[in-house]
């Protein structure tokens, strides 16, 4: 008899629960153990780890879906597997092959395949591999060991509502320097969003967006997501800068909208003082999937785009093909769906 989780599938929130076990591997004297499954949730690491003091440590975010017939399938991990590395050769720790990454997320989800919520209830498995500098050290400078880990947990949507608009205001605070760590996925990026965050949700909006920190006129991110807009040309475009993280969301909506929905997409500059050019906008990532921007607040005036009720046209386009290829509906683009 399979195990079951006693989860209300269909009332999940995006938080932390504790599943049954996670994977852990250390890195020393130049090379990578085996590493092994633990129900320890808990990490023991010297009080002088660089992660601690000086940020070195990097994280992906992804998830597992379960198909109509009942199977699991991880969608482009092999990107968040590159991404991790390039984050990781950034801050000068050791690159984690492919192959072992991938294994890694595979195992935690068998391990924990009773905490995969089931078809049809919108929730999905989120899955957290982190890398993290450790030892005894107090200098400037990169670690002599480091641990990998990935974890795992059901969760609901990140925004409530489902494809609901939501609205945003625009920040006072840079997210990242230019030539930064902004186009890696580093603590650090998130821990300069909670207060701008904070000050958003305290307003009544759901998160800020963040401009160009050189010249404050361009969109960078949407909170911890990419931004995209649809032109009243009917264009995707989605900003560039050497500042935004490489979201795989949005390089697979990109494709999508090219190839599904034959529309012309550019990655580019995209103006805040040029919002009027977009009939659609939203937000896109890992966990937000796609959150329609119902309006942006600037210059203490609310933009509307398509609405604040509903999503525009091709936005739920967008979604229902991108949420038909995770949860195995249709067939995506080769190389796309890993099966667990």
């Amino acid at each position: 008899m399979k195990k079951e989780a006693n989860i209300d599938w269909g009332n999940l929130g995006f938080s932390y629960i504790k599943t049954d076990y996670r994977y852990v591997s250390k890195w020393k004297d130049g090379k990578w153990d085996e590493g092994i499954l633990t129900k320890d949730n808990t990490l023991t690491i010297s009080e002088g780890s660089p992660a601690l003091h000086y940020g070195q440590q990097c994280f992906e975010g992804l998830k597992a879906y379960r198909t109509k017939s009942g199977k699991i399938q991880l969608f482009r991990v092999d990107e968040n597997a590159k991404r991790m590395n390039r984050s990781a050769a950034n801050l000068l720790m050791p690159e984690i092959p492919v192959e072992k990454f991938i294994d890694a997320c595979k195992k935690v989800i068998k391990a924990n395949e009773h905490f995969v919520p089931p078809y049809g209830t919108g929730a999905t498995l989120y899955i957290r591999p982190f890398l993290i500098g450790v030892g005894d050290n107090i200098g400037v400078h990169p670690a002599s060991e480091y641990i990998f880990s990935v974890f795992c947990m059901p969760v609901g949507p990140y925004f409530k509502g489902g494809l609901k608009p939501v609205n945003f205001m625009i920040a006072d605070f840079d997210r990242a320097a230019p030539r930064g760590t902004g186009s890696i996925k580093v603590g650090g990026n998130y821990a300069a969003s909670l207060t701008p965050h904070k000050i958003a949700v305290e307003k009544g909006f759901a998160d800020c967006i963040y401009l160009d920190p050189a010249t404050q006129s361009k969109i960078e991110e949407v909170g911890a997501a990419n931004f995209f807009g649809i032109t009243k040309n009917n264009e995707f475009v989605t900003p560039f800068s050497p500042s935004i993280l490489p979201s795989i969301t949005k390089y697979s909506l990109l494709h999508i909208a090219e190839n599904y929905l034959d529309l012309k997409v550019f990655e580019r500059d995209v103006f805040i003082d040029n919002l009027s050019e977009f009939a659609e906008a939203g937000a896109c990532g890992t966990a937000a999937v796609i959150t329609p921007i119902g309006g942006i607040e600037y210059k203490n005036k609310l933009h509307v785009f398509y609405s604040t009720e509903e999503p525009g046209p091709i936005t739920k386009k967008l979604y229902d093909i991108l949420y038909s290829i995770q949860f195995g509906d249709i067939e995506g683009p080769e190389g796309w769906i890993f099966e667990v």
